[in-house]
Formats: structure tokens, sequence, C-alpha cells
């Protein structure tokens, strides 16, 4: 079954073994999530959320991507400033989809 989940704002479309990165997750590792949040499954969509379909996930690993640089300037003021930013992220792996 391949259906179409919503986690922090972002949708992914996955089935069973999929490995998705989404935002952080306060869980541990190696623990099991459930994603209640369904949009559509096997082509049928709910409004705005079907609640007959469950997603269980096994965090594989907590994590931050790659950094990225912000340089902010103002010409004829010596202004330069420089930030990085690295954003965490949540190593899923879909382990089951069942409908209720």
């Amino acid at each position: 079954m391949k259906v179409v989940l919503e986690t922090g704002g972002k949708q992914y479309y996955v089935e069973e073994g999929s490995i998705i990165f989404v935002e952080k997750i306060d869980a541990p590792e190696g623990s099991i999530v459930t994603l209640p949040n369904v949009l559509m499954a096997n082509g049928v969509s709910g409004r705005p959320y079907l609640t007959s379909v469950k997603v269980s996930a096994k965090v594989l690993k907590q994590g931050k991507g790659k950094k990225v640089k912000v340089f902010k300037y103002v010409q004829k003021n010596n202004y330069h400033k420089t930030q990085g930013h690295r954003q965490p992220y949540t190593k899923l792996e879909i382990t089951k989809i069942e409908n209720i």
C-alpha cells in the first residue's frame, strides 16, 4: 500500500520499507512512532485526513543536516555578519501501513 502522509509541514509519498528524512520528531533512536496525518492511500483521499489508515515508523537516527551559511552585508556602513544553521532531522523507516 502506498500513502501520502504529512509531518513537519511537508508531505511524503511512502510505502512499507521506505526511508525518509523528516523534520525533528522528539523520540529516541530505535523507538516506534505513529504518524497519524495520512492524506491519501491507494488513490483514496480524506478531508483533510484519513482516519482509517495508520502508519508506523522506526526512528533510525537523529541528526543535523549540512551547514547553511548566511552572510549579511550593508555597503558603505562597514557591516558584515556571518551566521550558520544546521537543520535537525529524524531518519525514519516505514515499517507498517495498516487499515483500521
